[in-house]
């Protein structure tokens, strides 16, 4: 039996630059993951969106994994997300359960399909956290809207909470393509088991479709007040002339006088 630990460290890795300093062996790589195979059927991957997976390492050396990674990070992460499962090489059946499956089948190819999806379920644990601070901030303002009538903000202060909620945003949105299946699993059918049994157990799918729901009330409440700071600078702009026209009536009246 084996571990597999995965952690979500920061909220991107620089890869190419990760790629060409860490010396391991290079089994799987590409623009947005790196897998490798090292000594007694170890096995490190590593994600672009943030974060590593470990498979038959001890404490030691993934606490020394982690320290090098962090050099090509961005915003690492005060406290690491993580998710595991075990991991049984059982030849002649499969059997998969709550947070342990046993594999008829084991080389590098399933186990970095194994890897991937606990890596993904990883993701998924900071993304929500995210989408659901990100749900939390609006909802103060959607708040004070319901009891108020209106937002005590002031327009720059409210462009730059939009501006910071639209980024963090769209950092989500780039990497949720991580549901995406790799394409070794359209060609083994094996692989896709496995790919797809992994997903429903960590409910893959079903917590993809939760982060994009409150991405679109986030969205919809940006729209809101978007729409709010428009009109109240329209309406700002009309108190300005209908107070220049006062002005020149006066001032108008006064000649006359």
């Amino acid at each position: 039996m084996r571990k597999v630990f995965a952690y979500q460290i920061a909220e991107s890795i620089d890869l190419r630059l990760f790629r060409k300093t860490y010396t391991g062996k290079e089994y799987f790589a590409n623009m947005s993951e790196a897998f490798y195979i090292g000594d007694d059927e170890r096995y490190f991957y590593a994600f672009s969106y943030g974060v590593v997976v470990f498979s038959n390492y001890d404490e030691i050396k993934i606490s020394e994994l982690i320290e090098f990674t962090k050099p090509f990070c961005k915003n690492i992460l005060s406290e690491k997300m993580w998710d595991e499962i075990d991991v049984h090489d059982n030849a002649g059946y499969d059997r998969f359960g709550f947070n342990e499956i046993h594999l008829s089948r084991f080389d590098p190819d399933v186990m970095r399909i194994v890897m991937l999806n606990v890596g993904q379920s990883a993701a998924l644990d900071y993304f929500s956290q995210q989408a659901a601070s990100l749900l939390e901030s609006t909802k103060i303002h959607t708040l004070e809207l319901e009891r108020s009538g209106k937002i005590h903000i002031g327009n720059k202060q409210l462009m730059r909470f939009i501006g910071k909620t639209l980024n963090m945003k769209n950092s989500i949105v780039e990497n949720l393509y991580i549901i995406d299946s790799p394409d070794e699993t359209w060609d083994d059918e094996y692989l896709n088991k496995i790919d797809t049994v992994l997903k429903n157990t960590f409910d893959i799918k079903d917590r993809f479709r939760d982060i994009d729901y409150q991405l679109q009330i986030i969205k919809d409440n940006l729209n809101l007040f978007v729409d709010m700071t428009h009109t109240r600078r329209s309406q700002n702009l009309e108190i300005i002339v209908i107070i220049l026209i006062l002005f020149e009536v006066i001032h108008a009246l006064i000649k006359e006088f």
